[in-house]
Formats: structure tokens, C-alpha cells, sequence
């Protein structure tokens, strides 16, 4: 983006400047647009399942912004010469499940001819324009609650593979086509400081982004962070895929590390996740009651994983 001019406007509550998860702009005092698309190529086989995953991931951005999505839009690129319009009609169909599940409207949409089967969605919500989230809200003192385990990009890699068995492949489907919203919810109504969604850079990654946006440490304790225990054995075999490596590259001179840390662990906290968990900072006197709540709320690997530091700001230990 360097060298690029952007127009700039007072309604324009968070843009590109903290690399956050969705835009924001105020309509009213009372009403802002949260804006935000994703889309992908497959990472299971069953096109159903693909869908789910994909439009759930699509509303993740929203939910990491505290906001409620209202409408969505199809995004899809499919090569229409090679592959059956069944296919196609599965992997909607699969979406529209979760877009139901979110309580959003799907008002249409644009598709594409394309060698490769791509799609997501363009989710539009809404947000209060002075009770709004962002990763740049983070405060020394806080607490930090990730609510999904990591490992879903090195189980995919082991499913390309055909290394897994049908338990794991249906454990990472369910838990990738589980959308943010319980989650987002509890954390709204217990009031946190700052959120964003594990997903293409890692946990590593957008700690971060979190971390640089807010101007503040972050400490993470890798023995606290929930992981689904096959991607530790996959991780052992060596499939972990190429942007696990890139996401350690990219934080590798802001990164603090313990010498006694596994390597695989490493692997695990930099892998890739697809339509993650929230990473959020809360009070250390409402951490335990967020935990409880969302733990009622269908969200049982809701732990916390580190803490907010005053400094060295922008940077990341790793114990």
C-alpha cells in the first residue's frame, strides 16, 4: 500500500491504518457500516462444508469488530467448462446455512469464470460508531482470551495429504464452520478493550498487529493456548504449510522467545487458521467472568492465553 493516496473523511472511523479486520463508517450518531469480503479456494473436499466454511470466515470480521452483520453478498469463481453446476450449487447452499445461522440477509452477489473454484462473501453489519472494537484498544494490565484452537492450517496441509481419519476431518470442519457470533456477543455485553480474529498470519501474526496498533507488549504463555491435539502430531510429522513459516518470518525481529520452546509450538502458534477464534484483550477483573460467559455460550475453548504489557511496545514475548 506504500505510496498509495487514500481519501480521507471524518466518517471514516478505522480504515486501512491499523491493518484492522473491516472498515467502519458512520452514517449517524448512532449508526456506522462495518464493511468487510473474504473469499478462498477449497481446504476440505465436501463442497457443502466448503461454503459453510468460507461465509463463516466472511463473517468473522464483523464479529471481531463487535458489530452485527445484516446482509451478505456471494463472491465466486468457478470454471464452469470443468467442473459439474452441482458442485457450485453445494458450496451456496453451504453458506446459506451459516448466513441463516448469523441471521444475515444474502442479497446477491458477482461470479466469475475461473480455472479455480473460489468463494466467500461481502458482509455488510452495523455498529454503534462509539462502541465499535478494533485491535488498537489493547491496555497494559489487560488480559488476553483466545476462543478457538489453533491448528486448523497444518490439519488442512495433513487433509490435502489424505493423512487424516474422518473424526478429525469432521472435529476441523465443525470448528472452522462455527461462526464468532456466541463469542462476539459475550464479549460485547461484558465490555472488553480490543479484538481481532486468528486467522491467515496466525495467532503470532495478529498478536502482533494488536500489539503495534495499540502500542503496547504482548506476553503469551504457549502452555495455556488451546490447540486440537492432532495438529501437535501432524506438526511432528512436518506438515506445516509454507505460511507458517512466512508468518514466523514476518514477526521474526519482534519476537521475544523462551529457548526452551518447542519448535512445533512454534509452528503451531505461527500457523494459519481459517475462520479462527477471537483474540481478545479484557480487564484482568472481568477476564474470569468473560471466560465463564462464554463458556456458556458454546465456547469451551475460551482460555486465557497471555497478557498486555506496557512494553517494549509492538513486540511479542513468547513463554
Amino acid at each position: 500500500m506504500h505510496g498509495l493516496i487514500f481519501e480521507k473523511d471524518p466518517n471514516l472511523l478505522v480504515g486501512i491504518e491499523t491493518c484492522d479486520d473491516a472498515g467502519i463508517y458512520r452514517l449517524t450518531d448512532q449508526i456506522a457500516l462495518i464493511q468487510t469480503l473474504d473469499f478462498f479456494t477449497p481446504i476440505v473436499n465436501d463442497p457443502y462444508d466448503f461454503g459453510r466454511i468460507a461465509a463463516a470466515n466472511s463473517f468473522s470480521d464483523v464479529y471481531a469488530m463487535g458489530g452485527k452483520p445484516l446482509t451478505a453478498m456471494n463472491i465466486v469463481c468457478f470454471p464452469i467448462k470443468d467442473m459439474d453446476k452441482a458442485i457450485l450449487r453445494s458450496v451456496i447452499e453451504g453458506g446459506l446455512e451459516i448466513i441463516h445461522k448469523a441471521k444475515a440477509i444474502m442479497i446477491g452477489g458477482h461470479s466469475v469464470e475461473d480455472p479455480e473454484l473460489k468463494y466467500g462473501l461481502s458482509v455488510t453489519g452495523t455498529v454503534h460508531p462509539q462502541k465499535f472494537l478494533t485491535n488498537a484498544g489493547a491496555r497494559p494490565g489487560d488480559l488476553l482470551i483466545l476462543t478457538k484452537p489453533l491448528g486448523t492450517g497444518i490439519l488442512a496441509t495433513a487433509l490435502k495429504a489424505n493423512k487424516l481419519d474422518e473424526k478429525v476431518i469432521i472435529e476441523i470442519t465443525e470448528l472452522m464452520a462455527a461462526l464468532n457470533k456466541d463469542a462476539a456477543e459475550v464479549m460485547v455485553d461484558v465490555g472488553v478493550h480490543a479484538c481481532t480474529d486468528i486467522t491467515g498470519f496466525g495467532l503470532l501474526g495478529h498478536s502482533l498487529e494488536m500489539a503495534k496498533a495499540s502500542k503496547v507488549g504482548l506476553r503469551i504463555y504457549t502452555e495455556k493456548v488451546p490447540v486440537i491435539p492432532a495438529a501437535i502430531t501432524f506438526a511432528s510429522m512436518g506438515m506445516v504449510p509454507a505460511g507458517s513459516f512466512a508468518n514466523q518470518k514476518f514477526c521474526s525481529h519482534h519476537l521475544d522467545i523462551d529457548p526452551s520452546i518447542d519448535p512445533i509450538i512454534l509452528d503451531i502458534i505461527s500457523d494459519a487458521q481459517t475462520s479462527g477464534g477471537l483474540l481478545i484483550s479484557v480487564s484482568e477483573k472481568q477476564a474470569s467472568f468473560l471466560i465463564q460467559k462464554l463458556q456458556e455460550r458454546k465456547t469451551p475453548s475460551a482460555h486465557i492465553i497471555g497478557e498486555v504489557l506496557k512494553e517494549p511496545m509492538g513486540a511479542i514475548q513468547v513463554r
